[in-house]
């Protein structure tokens, strides 16, 4: 079940995950449903489904948006490391799923992050990947796209 705006849930600040939790795989697991239940959805973020994990999902390879990707990537405990550019673009999400708006984001991003079996990833991302993985880890931290908006007039009802 995905939490809708405004649950309160939406707005803490998950903990990172213990990647020697029992039930790690069974959390992976619900988020990899929540993103397939979602229409067109790229990524997920823990807090979404009401966990408290610094846990994403994000997977463009079927986005209606060419990009550059890595995949599906399960990103456990994600640090974005540095960034570069600014760009605005459209955004919507499955917990605000009335609305859409023109978020600021970066262009490129250098993340690390841990994957469930415990390595340790670093990728450069670009474009609308970047702007799915920067926006995942917002809902780490209780944020919300329609938080970033520029303008209230840049927030408008999905057709």
């Amino acid at each position: 079940m995905i939490l809708i705006y405004p649950d309160a849930r939406l707005r803490r600040e998950a903990r990172e995950v213990d990647l020697g939790d029992a039930d790690l795989p069974l959390a992976i697991r619900q988020l990899e449903l929540a993103l397939g239940a979602g229409p067109g959805a790229v990524g997920i973020a823990a807090p979404q489904i009401g966990l408290d994990q610094r846990m994403i999902i994000v997977d463009c390879t079927t986005a209606r948006r060419p990009c550059l990707n890595h995949g599906r990537l399960v990103m456990l405990n994600p640090v974005i490391e540095d960034r570069e550019g600014r760009v605005l673009g459209r955004e919507g999400c499955l917990s605000v799923p009335d609305w859409v708006g023109m978020v600021p984001r970066s262009h490129r991003i250098l993340v690390s992050f841990q994957t469930p079996e415990g390595a340790t990833r670093r990728i450069e991302s670009l474009g609308f990947e970047a702007r799915v993985i920067q926006h995942e880890i917002d809902h780490l931290d209780g944020i919300l796209f329609i938080d970033r908006v520029v303008s209230v007039r840049d927030l408008v009802r999905r057709p």
